[in-house]
């Protein structure tokens, strides 16, 4: 025999009338699951009794010209990679998640206006208005989120925090494949040559972070870093180096992060690393 197969719950009441009993693990995802997904969903596995993976294409985060109509969405695929590993699938249609048109939203900090979201204004209102109320229909205990969303992450953590969610944020680290691209739904997008050049993203940041951790200017780095892209045919949004935790403007002798997002043909790109500043 194969795989047990999750529960799949389309509304709230079949949620909560099915969600299995002990310590609870979400997984929040928008689908199109892939390696990066799963190893959450792993982790999840090992972190509580029960493990719940939730299936939603959030219209909040998305702007009218971006790609909310072509995201990838096959929930029998992800439900049968989600065999063996997952006990209930989420899986709430827009009627569920919004019911009535969404007038109450969080109070953000300047840091959700910034990097992605000076590019994308709106797109954090989205995700913490949807993690916000995943959180309140689902109850875990804990909730995994991958660092390749490195701003979404740190974001979703303040907002758990200080509105006192009674919910662990657990942070997981990149998936990638052995080229060193990040695993992303979105990698669907690229053509066969661009896939060729995608991980040039993230060799740049590691060139960039170890000028850095060698004592360069870390702005003159950022910006040849952006050069570089761009010749390889990427169009940069952003190549900034920030403080890890808080996102602020780093300091020395503190942990630090580069983060970046740049357009390869169709698919938008995340990538970040971590580091020190001597």
């Amino acid at each position: 025999m194969g795989a047990q197969a999750p529960t799949i719950a389309r509304t709230i009441d079949d949620l909560r009338a099915q969600t299995p009993s002990g310590t609870l693990a979400l997984v929040p995802t928008m689908g199109a699951l892939h390696g990066g997904h799963l190893s959450l969903v792993r982790r999840a596995r090992e972190t509580a009794d029960a493990v719940m993976v939730s299936v939603y294409v959030n219209p909040l985060q998305f702007a009218p010209n971006e790609d909310f109509a072509e995201y990838p969405r096959d929930l029998q695929s992800d439900c049968e990679k989600l065999a063996g590993l997952a006990d209930i699938v989420f899986a709430p249609d827009d009627k569920t998640m919004y019911p009535q048109k969404q007038n109450i939203t969080i109070a953000l900090p300047p840091l959700a206006d910034e990097l992605c979201g000076k590019s994308r204004p709106g797109f954090f209102h989205g995700v913490t208005t949807a993690v916000c109320k995943l959180l309140n229909i689902t109850r875990p205990d804990f909730a995994l989120f991958g660092k390749k969303d490195y701003q979404q992450l740190r974001l979703i953590e303040m907002m758990a925090r200080e509105l006192n969610f009674n919910t662990k944020i657990i942070e997981c680290e990149t998936v990638r494949e052995s080229d060193g691209l990040a695993l992303s739904s979105r990698n669907a997008y690229l053509t066969k040559p661009q896939r060729q050049t995608a991980p040039l993203l993230r060799q740049t940041l590691q060139t960039t972070a170890s000028a850095i951790e060698s004592g360069a200017d870390d702005k003159q780095e950022c910006a040849s870093a952006k050069q570089k892209l761009r010749t390889a045919g990427f169009t940069p949004d952003y190549l900034e180096l920030r403080e890890s935790q808080t996102l602020s403007l780093p300091q020395h002798g503190k942990p630090a992060v580069i983060l970046a997002a740049a357009t390869l043909g169709k698919a938008r790109l995340l990538d970040n690393i971590e580091l020190t500043i001597p």
